[in-house]
């Protein structure tokens, strides 16, 4: 689907900042985005990992940038901030996509991984968002929409660290909707469901050890259990943060979406 064929450019001139874009999810809602109309900041840990998908993107028409970020570092999030300034001179929109996953018990997880964790999927939310912040209460208006999970609806067996985080970004999402809403900013986060992109298959891989099944039998019965019976597309998201980007959803706010054929029906 060529989304902009199909609806339009609704997002015609926004800036966007996607974290964690250069694959996975962050990259099928940086298409996604730039298809309706938005310039894209690609960000990513690994600056060359973010200019391959501009490249990418180029190729398909969308104009976009490449910055080295790392969410879990409060000044590379105003270097980035000041840098999307300097290129396009405003920020319409940030996506918080960048994240890790992991599963391991509660009695077998380190600190370290714990840490890790909360550090670039809560933590790096909050760092981001902070810096951007001051540039839309400027402007009078914005969006911020968090990546969460199903998993920050429901917990998880062995995944006590992720959960926690997932559960935090629709906790820290509903709070700052309320501390931004005067200034006409809006806060909403996504809850993608089963997206089988490299963080999957490594939890696949510790699925199918676990149970003594093949990756694809794993996959089948991760499948088993959504009512529509079909995984979700990175783009299926970028479609849901295009949504709440757009005048469309000018009045939601505080609010988590599930992107999910079903999975999770809270």
């Amino acid at each position: 689907m060529n989304a902009r064929r199909e609806m339009g450019s609704m997002l015609e001139g926004q800036i966007a900042i996607v974290t964690g874009s250069g694959e996975g999810i962050g990259a099928g809602i940086a298409t996604t985005l730039g298809e309706f109309g938005a310039k894209v900041a690609i960000t990513d840990i690994d600056l060359s990992r973010a200019q391959r998908r501009v490249e990418i993107l180029a190729s398909q028409g969308i104009e976009s940038m490449a910055v080295q970020h790392d969410v879990t570092d409060g000044e590379s999030g105003k270097r980035l901030v000041q840098q999307v300034l300097s290129a396009y001179g405003r920020v319409d929109l940030l996506v918080n996509n960048a994240g890790i996953s992991g599963r391991v018990p509660l009695e077998e997880m380190s600190d370290q991984v714990w840490d890790s964790m909360i550090g670039v999927n809560l933590t790096g939310v909050q760092r981001t968002s902070r810096a951007v912040v001051p540039v839309m209460k400027e402007q009078r208006g914005g969006n911020i929409v968090s990546i969460s999970s199903v998993a920050g609806r429901s917990g998880k067996a062995n995944m006590t660290h992720y959960c926690s985080t997932k559960f935090g970004v629709i906790g820290f999402s509903q709070s700052l909707a309320l501390e931004l809403a005067s200034f006409d900013v809006r806060v909403n986060s996504v809850c993608p469901g089963i997206v089988r992109t490299q963080m999957w298959e490594v939890e696949l891989g510790e699925i199918s050890e676990a149970k003594g099944i093949s990756i694809e039998e794993a996959w089948e019965m991760v499948l088993s259990g959504i009512p529509l019976h079909r995984s979700q597309l990175p783009e299926d998201i970028g479609a849901a943060v295009a949504f709440l980007a757009s005048p469309l959803a000018k009045n939601i706010t505080g609010q988590a979406l599930n992107v999910d054929g079903g999975f999770e029906l809270s």
